[in-house]
């Protein structure tokens, strides 16, 4: 049996985990069951979002083939897995190792490969790989109708975040980087080399403080400079979310036509905004990536694996929902998909013999949001060759990643890793990306802690692989840097730079 303890920063200090305690009736309850302990990994993690997806003890199957596609469930709610496990992994929270009995949760949960394949009344999904789960159909809904959810909780969105509010916003760090635009650019004029016009983008606007921010700092700056600068600047706004970009843009309405907002898919930036491309001098993202689809591979034993995963609804939460809404036990699963489909506004309309007006589908939206659960499952793959990161990437590109670190298992930010691949080709020879996010800096650190999926509010988070960013950009001819947020270098917040290497 294979003992993994990652959070390693817990187990020193004040309020350090007491593992022996935690895990004693743990060893007690795998040695009395007949699982093959020989075949057993127990994974011990800190699920630092109070909010998240997984139960105190969960059960990862590790599957002994792939599994046909013609295999695939039928539909949300319905079917069994027929795969044969060639081993289990045990899953423990030490965080919340206090608040329940690990003990009785592990016998649950090793109770029968029937019931560790059907872990609650109301399947949502069948099995899927991680960025196709339904929880990023909740995340679309969530940014799509965001000013319902905001209504019904009382708060704005970056509320949400740790402290209320983004790391990212500030303005000693705006000063900073338009202090360096304003030298390059002074460079390329000297030589007549700078356009006319000057474009800067920001993708994921928020509130629009940090476009605000940045052009009141950037107007003040300028006017001391004498370039006049401000003149020739175009700053480019694009967010997924209407009402989002809608907010920003009242935020930053006294820059008058200096400003425009754009709709636009993050993963596909180039969609949107291919006519800048070669244009912009300066593409700014601030908390974009950790909000996009990912995927999770593992190396166990020296062979890939994908995880995939299962969204459901346990037994306790579906009849605390359901009667709470007054619906049927059996029509929460119905119920999801026409929200996920239709929004709470054409639900309510659709089915007003259940909703009596839309703030009644946001409550059910935001029960059954915090009642979700994902059930893992690890899927081998014949070869990373035979995974697609992205269209034009397969699975190969994680070898060095993955390959000299024993087991391991990170995501895959496939997401991320498309938003930056099609940001790049924007950057004028001269540009720069820079992006404020939630960057893991080596593949060791999965090694150490957990870093997602988790909930932010209604929206899913997951921390970025940064060194898979680093390859990829260093492969396209591009210098990619990640370093502490200089304004507070013990955020966790990251910053990651890429400029065409010199």
């Amino acid at each position: 049996m294979q003992i993994d303890v990652r959070p390693v920063s817990r187990l020193r200090g004040p309020g350090a985990v007491d593992v022996a305690a935690a895990l004693g009736p743990v060893f007690a309850a795998l040695s009395a069951s007949p699982v093959d302990l020989a075949r057993l990994r127990v994974v011990c993690d800190w699920i630092q979002y109070r909010h998240n997806f997984a139960e105190p003890v969960t059960c990862r199957p590790v599957l002994a083939e792939p599994v046909p596609e013609h295999a695939a469930e039928p539909g949300p709610g319905r079917g069994r897995s027929r795969a044969r496990p060639d081993s289990l992994e045990i899953g423990i929270d030490l965080r919340r190792c206090g608040e329940t009995d690990l003990a009785t949760r592990v016998k649950e949960v090793l109770a029968g490969p029937e019931d560790t394949a059907h872990p609650g009344p109301v399947l949502l999904e069948p099995w899927v790989p991680a960025s196709e789960s339904c929880i990023w159909r909740f995340n679309t809904l969530y940014w799509q109708a965001l000013s319902r959810w905001e209504q019904a909780t009382g708060r704005e969105y970056e509320q949400a975040l740790p402290g209320g509010e983004s790391d990212a916003r500030n303005t000693e760090a705006a000063a900073e980087m338009i202090l360096g635009l304003l030298r390059v650019w002074d460079e390329l004029e000297a030589r007549h080399a700078l356009p006319e016009e000057l474009y800067i983008v920001e993708l994921g606007v928020g509130n629009g403080s940090q476009a605000r921010t940045w052009l009141d700092t950037f107007a003040a700056l300028d006017q001391g400079h004498g370039r006049e600068y401000y003149r020739r600047l175009h700053y480019l706004m694009g967010d997924y979310s209407p009402h989002v970009l809608e907010r920003a843009r009242q935020a930053v309405a006294h820059h008058g036509d200096r400003v425009n907002g754009l709709v636009l898919d993050a993963t596909r930036p180039l969609l949107t905004l291919g006519f800048l491309r070669g244009k912009a001098f300066c593409v700014y993202i601030s908390n974009v990536y950790d909000n996009l689809p990912t995927d999770e591979l593992a190396s166990i034993g020296g062979r890939p694996y994908l995880v995939e995963v299962r969204a459901y609804l346990g037994d306790e939460d579906v009849g605390r929902i359901a009667a709470r809404h007054g619906v049927p036990d059996g029509a929460l699963a119905g119920l999801t998909e026409r929200l996920l489909r239709l929004g709470p506004d054409l639900l309510a309309e659709a089915a007003p013999e259940t909703f009596a007006d839309a703030d009644r589908v946001v409550a059910l939206w935001h029960d059954i949001w915090l009642a979700l659960r994902l059930q893992e499952r690890y899927v081998p793959l014949e070869g990373l060759d035979n995974y697609r990161v992205s269209p034009s990437l397969t699975g190969e590109i994680l070898r060095p990643l993955m390959g000299s670190s024993g087991d391991i298992r990170m995501h895959a930010s496939n997401g991320a890793l498309a938003s930056f691949e099609g940001t790049l080709p924007l950057l004028h020879p001269f540009g720069r990306l820079l992006c404020h996010d939630l960057f893991l800096t080596e593949p060791a650190q999965y090694h150490a802690g957990f870093y997602g999926p988790g909930k932010y509010d209604g929206s899913v988070v997951n921390w970025v692989n940064g060194p898979l960013l680093q390859l990829i950009g260093n492969r396209r001819g591009f210098d990619v840097q990640i370093a502490p947020f200089g304004a507070r270098p013990g955020s966790n917040v990251k910053t990651l730079t890429a400029q065409v290497r010199d």
